[in-house]
């Protein structure tokens, strides 16, 4: 019998409380989508909307990135790119690159058509694979980029989400778990290369 059903039910309203502010604090976080239109206005006429990469750091206290690249293409530019860095939504500077592991070309441009999956639904469908349903997930960090590594011929841009998961031993500390890479036009799951034994 429950002696204390007035603590209970309070307890019960703080933490739905507590997980509709999490809810809210997570739609308001700008998607990787959301910032190209955002990024458009710090880049020429001639560069808008022309992104050729996005990719985040790796999150800190929840799955969702707050920190984010948009890399569009710039033909004025010696690497041919323009970088708008973002945090939390808010721009945090404009550069041209100064090197580029990959030298970008037209081709690179992103098909607005192609891209339907955001970085927030990428995030959920790497976090249901059924290799995690026992994983206490910890972190993220995503790229999209206009090719597929093992599969160059795939036309449409591939989100790499890498996830970082806590440790059974100690859960306080967390250890990158591997890859699952996401079609961004129909969110396909193309590959999962995921490690769980790390969380030992």
């Amino acid at each position: 019998m429950n002696k204390h059903p007035g603590l209970q039910k309070t307890l019960r309203l703080a933490a739905l409380a507590m997980a509709l502010l999490c809810q809210a604090a997570f739609a308001a976080e700008p998607t990787a989508f959301e910032l190209i239109k955002a990024g458009n206005d710090y880049v020429g006429k001639d560069s808008r909307d022309k992104v050729v990469q996005i990719r985040s750091e790796k999150s800190i206290g929840s799955l969702f990135p707050t920190i984010w690249w948009v890399v569009y293409y710039d033909a004025d530019a010696t690497f041919k790119s323009t970088e708008v860095k973002f945090g939390a939504g808010q721009k945090l500077a404009v550069s041209r690159p100064l090197r580029m592991i990959e030298y970008i070309k037209a081709e690179n441009i992103f098909d607005p058509k192609k891209l339907h999956t955001d970085s927030n639904k990428a995030i959920q469908i790497a976090s249901a694979q059924p290799l995690l349903k026992n994983i206490t997930l910890r972190a993220t960090q995503l790229s999209l980029n206009s090719r597929f590594k093992f599969d160059p011929s795939l036309e449409s841009p591939v989100w790499k989400v890498r996830l970082w998961a806590a440790r059974l031993k100690n859960p306080n500390d967390d250890t990158s778990i591997g890859d699952v890479y996401i079609s961004a036009a129909d969110g396909t799951v193309l590959k999962v290369d995921l490690h769980i034994d790390r969380v030992d």
